[in-house]
């Protein structure tokens, strides 16, 4: 993404005059705050006054907290690039924010106000999100861009699921899986425009020769091949036929990454780190594959994906854009080199939890200490970044 200099005059606060802004900072905040609050709730240390369960909770607060908020700065800040209309400001983009808080507060007191209310307020963030979003695409004209809030969609839809299963059943299965599958087909889609694009710049201008191959009908196929497959584990996550999609899935991907010359950006750690997040992709299909075939504990391969691709995505291009967009250089300093390294730590050290059961407990401690270092990290070093206005380009 390139920053827009074009801007409607905004004289409030500048927290607000970029959907990034907001929706990054505090969607770091709310992905420390959530870890640090689940590890003594894992420990049974403390309680809250939620109707879900202590796991359900945990990944209630990832897969349709802290991700549709990551999503959502994504999106705002994208659409105008997309579409060349102006972002998102002030009191319209303030609502956003504000739905989103009140849900994850709903979400938490859910045993106060009712589980009704609390799905109710929680998403309906979404649904706010999606018609912003659509408006300003079709406004722009800019047809092709729809298919990208086809996930977003099904992201919603998981979400009143899981409010419905939790109630209904005690917990949420088929929602979680269904929530974990658009949010990667999301990464798959989204990773395959931005990796090989940055890539390619950066390898053009500091590193002359191969190059990532762009968009063909092998992206294509590797996409929809992988889609399916999901499809197939959203309907039933063990067995031959699943097991053996998940498979194909993750060879296909291997290519895919491979395909975008990786291993050549060594020297540059703001491009380095997106390869190193869609690695974790094919590892989380290899795993959820072995799962399917009862070789491994399904959190392994959800893991793979959710901590490893996800996480570590999000944070890449939350500090990429962070600095592109407040006219700082496009420099990983030592600080934002020090949390790629922690939410790379979070991603190995929770994967390997779940294979190796007599270190399970130790390693959920570093994936969540390594987890929050990383989220809070960036709260506490981009934080002042994102509350300043944007200013000339410099060095940071």
């Amino acid at each position: 993404m390139t920053p827009i200099l074009r801007l409607k005059p905004h004289q409030g606060a500048a927290l607000f005059s970029y959907g990034f802004r907001p929706f990054f900072f505090f969607g770091a905040c709310d992905a420390a705050l959530a870890i640090a609050v689940w590890l003594p709730l894992f420990e049974g240390e403390i309680a809250l006054p939620t109707l879900l369960a202590s796991r359900d909770w945990h990944i209630h607060e990832m897969l349709f907290g802290y991700v549709p908020a990551i999503i959502t700065g994504f999106l705002l800040t994208a659409i105008p690039n997309w579409t060349g209309r102006l972002p998102l400001q002030g009191t319209p983009l303030a609502i956003l924010v504000i739905a989103w808080g009140a849900g994850r507060g709903a979400v938490a007191i859910s045993a106060k106000v009712g589980w009704l209310a609390a799905a109710l307020i929680d998403v309906g963030f979404l649904a706010l999100v999606v018609a912003a979003a659509a408006r300003e695409i079709i406004a722009g004209q800019n047809w092709r861009n729809l298919k990208v809030l086809i996930p977003v969609m099904v992201l919603a839809a998981a979400n009143v699921d899981f409010h419905f299963e939790a109630h209904a059943f005690g917990a949420a299965e088929f929602a979680i899986r269904v929530g974990v599958a658009a949010t990667l087909i999301l990464l798959m889609l989204i990773g395959g425009r931005i990796i090989p694009s940055f890539t390619r710049n950066w390898l053009a201008r500091e590193n002359p020769g191969r190059l990532p191959l762009p968009f063909g009908k092998f992206d294509a196929a590797a996409i929809a091949i992988s889609t399916a497959a999901l499809c197939m584990w959203v309907i039933a996550p063990d067995g031959i036929v699943p097991g053996t999609g998940l498979l194909l899935a993750a060879i296909l991907q291997v290519f895919r990454l491979a395909r975008w010359a990786g291993e050549r950006t060594a020297r540059e750690p703001l491009i380095l780190i997106l390869h190193v997040a869609y690695a974790f992709v094919p590892l989380g299909f290899l795993l959820t594959s072995m799962a399917a075939f009862g070789m491994v504990p399904p959190s392994s391969g959800l893991h793979a994906w959710m901590t490893g691709a996800v996480g570590t995505m999000t944070l890449a291009v939350m500090t990429r854009a962070s600095l592109g967009h407040t006219g700082h250089q496009l420099v990983a300093g030592a600080g934002t080199q020090a949390i790629y390294a922690a939410v790379v730590l979070a991603a190995l050290s929770r994967v390997v939890a779940g294979l190796f059961a007599g270190a399970t407990i130790l390693l959920i401690h570093i994936a969540a200490f390594a987890w929050i270092a990383a989220f809070g990290g960036f709260a506490v070093l981009y934080g002042p970044v994102l509350f300043r206005p944007r200013r000339e380009a410099t060095t940071m």
